[in-house]
């Protein structure tokens, strides 16, 4: 197989169907955990369609939110369905901020499509004051995403070149000693890590495979790239390994690692 991107994402739309739903619901959770008090100022790197700044907008009482993200189209989403939070196009390798501008710099599932998470971390850190707050999340692509464990082994299983493009084997920051490490290079401190796990219940078959028809991230863009023949056979295969409750529904889970430290 050519090599192919499919990380790219642009729309906020498809986004939403293939994903938001559900990092909705780890946001909810990764907010709690970190438990800040009102009248912070917040950055959100990687914001997408906004779903973890609106969340901060609606829970702590902010002073300040700012979304950050390298896609214009999330950008203009998000601006358009969040009102509150500031959005703003920007590189998450050299943030468009002045540095000790946050006292909470916050990212929610973009590390690992970013080159550099290394310096990306470190950007996080130097945008929040000392004493200020450094935390993200990611997917445990590895053990804990029982959709993309589904999909990538059907995809696999018809397709022996796909193994290359699953994200358990792509995305190695997705596990708590990897993001300890990521947080310790980037010299912060009383560094901790929590699984954040969430159901993922589709009504049917339907409405779990019909988003991977968008086209877009990982698995979707996959797809995308397979003849009419090849996307019949996985979805078949999807539809043979996923488990199929009496009513219909298809009940999975989804687990994050979060992660957070303080700027000394």
């Amino acid at each position: 197989m050519a090599e192919q991107h499919f990380d790219v994402w642009t729309s906020g739309a498809a986004y939403e169907r293939y994903m938001g739903r559900w990092s909705r619901l780890v946001a909810r959770e990764f907010l709690a955990w970190l438990d800040r008090a009102d009248a912070l100022r917040w950055l959100d790197v990687g914001c997408g369609t906004g779903v973890l700044s609106a969340l901060v907008a609606q829970r702590h009482r902010p002073r300040d939110v700012l979304g950050c993200d390298r896609s214009e189209g999330f950008v203009t989403a998000a601006a358009r369905a969040v009102p509150g939070p500031r959005f703003v196009v920007g590189d998450a390798l050299a943030l468009p901020v002045r540095d000790g501008a946050f006292d909470v710099a916050v990212s929610g599932l973009t590390l690992n499509f970013l080159p550099e998470p290394t310096a990306a971390v470190r950007e996080l850190a130097r945008a929040v004051r000392p004493g200020g707050l450094v935390a993200a999340y990611v997917w445990d692509y590895g053990d804990g995403m029982g959709l993309l464990h589904h999909f990538w082994t059907a995809a696999a299983s018809a397709d022996p070149a796909a193994a290359a493009l699953d994200e358990a084997g792509r995305f190695p920051d997705c596990r708590p000693e990897s993001l300890h490490s990521l947080w310790t290079d980037a010299g912060l401190a009383d560094i901790s890590t929590t699984p954040v796990e969430v159901p993922t219940v589709f009504r049917d078959f339907t409405d779990l495979w019909d988003p991977f028809l968008a086209g877009q991230g990982p698995a979707p863009g996959y797809v995308a790239s397979l003849a009419p023949a090849a996307r019949d056979r996985l979805r078949d295969a999807l539809r043979d390994a996923v488990p199929v409750a009496p009513d219909g529904c298809v009940p999975l889970t989804a687990r994050a690692w979060a992660v957070r430290g303080v700027r000394p």
